[in-house]
């Protein structure tokens, strides 16, 4: 199946990074490379971009898609890992990092990563394809800790139902497909529940964040990027869950905030001074002409911030 990505809020992503033509640039998600390809473009000769993605089969495509840039450089690696990678490479700090924290078209819709409750697939959903799968998480976790994933990662209000079923019907047999886990969970919430929407979306949602340890490697990530920006350097991330842009938005928050003595202080003590700057201080969203061209736009959020000069 081709490795298909239509690139979120692209015009706003490099609009956001004010993109220097002899700067150097990370694409800490390189997916389809979408995002890597129009920052590349906007390379000169002194410029360089480098692309990371956990998934080999995007490193794969990231790779041929951007071989005709000279400026350009794809690794598999993991946006958390970001910091070791630049030393590897001799890199102090850089200009620019874009983090697209979606799972992409081609993951969603290539049915034998089990990413998809529409697909008949094994219970997979690696994004590395390695390490715990979906199946080894659904088949061995406890009640208690199925039920705590389901409303913590998902939050998802039927959660103790939902685990309670799993572990009945792993009892008899283990659950091995996307199909067979879809069916517990529309057998275990309310009918209501099941005309309004899918309900296995939050349920599906919350065993892929466990099974990739995605907001291990996201508060990581963030906290790696930021401080590998120059004076002036902007990071910009697209959300698309709630969980992940309260997450952005706290990191963001921090790095901005100034003084943190007590307030019946009369004077600040601490000499703490904001590390950044919000370059949009409400998240940007997809605009109506990208959302008729991209439905899977609808949930992104875009937040940018932009590292402080030294003091």
């Amino acid at each position: 199946m081709e490795f298909t990505h239509i690139p979120v809020m692209l015009d706003e992503c490099i609009s956001g990074l004010d993109i220097r033509p002899d700067g150097i640039y990370v694409d800490g998600t390189a997916g389809g490379a979408g995002h890597s390809a129009a920052i590349a473009s906007r390379l000169g000769s002194n410029g360089r971009l480098i692309a990371l993605d956990r998934d080999p089969d995007a490193v794969a495509v990231a790779s041929q898609r951007l071989s005709v840039y000279g400026n350009a450089q794809v690794i598999h690696s993991n946006y958390s890992e970001m910091r070791g990678v630049l030393d590897s490479l001799g890199i102090d700090k850089v200009d620019g990092i874009l983090m697209d924290l979606g799972v992409s078209s081609y993951q969603l819709d290539e049915g034998s990563r089990g990413f998809s409750y529409h697909t008949d697939a094994p219970l997979d959903m690696r994004m590395s394809k390695e390490g715990t799968s979906a199946a080894d998480v659904v088949n061995t976790c406890s009640e208690q800790e199925l039920a705590r994933i389901l409303f913590e990662y998902g939050e998802e209000k039927f959660s103790r139902k939902i685990a309670s079923n799993i572990v009945k019907t792993r009892m008899e047999s283990p659950i091995r497909t996307t199909l067979q886990l879809a069916d517990i969970v529309r057998m275990s919430v309310p009918q209501k529940a099941r005309r309004e929407k899918n309900p296995c979306k939050k349920t599906f949602q919350a065993i892929r964040i466990a099974v990739n340890s995605e907001f291990d490697h996201l508060s990581k990530g963030l906290e790696d990027a930021f401080f590998c920006l120059k004076p002036g350097g902007r990071l910009a991330v697209i959300t698309f869950h709630s969980l992940e842009d309260r997450l952005v938005k706290q990191k963001f928050a921090g790095w901005c905030k100034g003084c943190i003595c007590p307030p019946d202080f009369p004077q600040c003590v601490c000499g703490r001074k904001p590390q950044g700057i919000l370059v949009n201080r409400k998240p940007i969203e997809a605009n109506e002409e990208e959302l008729e061209r991209n439905s899977r736009s609808r949930s992104a959020k875009l937040r940018i911030i932009e590292r402080s000069a030294e003091p």
